[in-house]
């Protein structure tokens, strides 16, 4: 944060991070790599949940809502390669800079928000299943609460929308997008502080917590029961869902609260290691549908079904065909030794005929 772009004030770290060619290029790699699985699992999902599975409920609500935030960062990403590949030069203006920055940290937060609402949800199916049958009224609550979060997140991101995010340098020739913030974006230190710390506890600190208890009372909840292949694959699925979350969200917001406190009160910088902790939250967006694969017997079955491979049902019933395939192939053979006394047994048969 600075003054304006005509009185530049940047501390050496974050001159050095604009000079840093190699974290430059680690980030856009990242994000090639982000962009390219992110649009292709994402639309292939989405087409999935949108057309193929029915009927609509409060969980697939729920990942339709994480689904199109992960597609608005993969239309984002190109942008802030571009971006990253110049030199930090920002060439499209400060609307779009303005934009483009808001529909990246929407997406972030909207998918915590998400994973939060997907978290309740099975846990109120699991642990208090008699207490929330209602089909109907889940699904009513599903849309509400999408509504909810995406009017929470652009509340907290407002100034974001209201302000140019773009800075001048000349002394490098670029101009920035959201690297380097003026101070008068807000009228205070006060209204920095909380900004950022919003940002950190409300989106991110308590739908943490919230989700991380429901998806350990779901775990335990599990593990006391009966254990069965499907439990365990819920409690994998489970674990693994908590993994992705804490690995991918967790750092980064841990950094930006770190560095918050040493720019506002210390006049110091941990920015370089921000962005890179930026750039490795959105792997989350290309790992939700391999979740969706694992978590849904309906999801995989239709994603099978549009790569044209075997059904689990069409499976089994080859398995069946092959298996009676090969029993008739053993009773042709022994019909054809039946003049030495041998006849044929079919499966099942528990009788045995004496030797003639």
């Amino acid at each position: 944060m600075t003054e304006n772009s005509s009185n530049i004030k940047l501390d050496n770290a974050t001159l050095s991070m604009f000079d840093d060619v190699k974290t430059s290029m680690t980030i856009s790699i990242i994000y090639m790599m982000v962009t390219a699985i992110n649009l292709v699992g994402n639309g292939l999902s989405m087409w999935i949940l949108l057309f193929r599975m029915s009927p609509k409920t409060a969980s697939i609500i729920f990942m339709i809502n994480l689904t199109l935030t992960d597609l608005a960062l993969g239309t984002a990403l190109p942008f802030q390669i571009a971006y990253q590949l110049q030199g930090y030069h920002w060439t499209l203006g400060p609307g779009m800079c303005s934009f483009l920055s808001l529909v990246f940290y929407t997406n972030m937060y909207c998918s915590i928000l998400t994973m939060m609402a997907i978290g309740i949800d099975r846990y109120l199916g699991i642990v208090w299943p008699m207490q929330f049958r209602g089909t109907r009224k889940r699904k009513c609550i599903a849309v509400f609460s999408c509504f909810v979060m995406w009017g929470l997140v652009l509340t907290v991101l407002h100034p974001l929308m209201t302000t140019d995010l773009t800075f001048d340098i000349p002394k490098l020739g670029i101009t920035t997008c959201f690297d380097v913030l003026k101070k008068n974006m807000l009228p205070n230190q006060l209204a920095w502080a909380t900004f950022l710390f919003s940002m950190v506890f409300v989106l991110f600190l308590f739908p943490f917590c919230i989700t991380t208890f429901c998806y350990v009372s779901v775990i335990r909840k599990l593990a006391s029961d009966c254990r069965t292949a499907k439990k365990q694959r819920a409690i994998r699925l489970a674990v693994v869902v908590l993994l992705v979350f804490t690995l991918c969200f967790a750092p980064n917001n841990i950094l930006l609260l770190y560095h918050s406190v040493l720019r506002l009160f210390y006049k110091q910088s941990i920015y370089t290691a921000y962005k890179l902790s930026l750039s490795f939250s959105c792997l989350n967006s290309c790992l939700d549908p391999f979740i969706y694969y694992f978590a849904s017997k309906d999801f995989r079955q239709k994603l099978r079904q549009i790569l044209r491979l075997q059904s689990l049902v069409s499976a089994d019933s080859m398995r069946m065909e092959r298996k009676e395939s090969m029993y008739s192939n053993q009773c042709t053979f022994e019909g054809q030794e039946r003049e030495q006394g041998k006849l044929c047994l079919m499966p099942g048969t528990s009788q045995r005929k004496e030797m003639e």
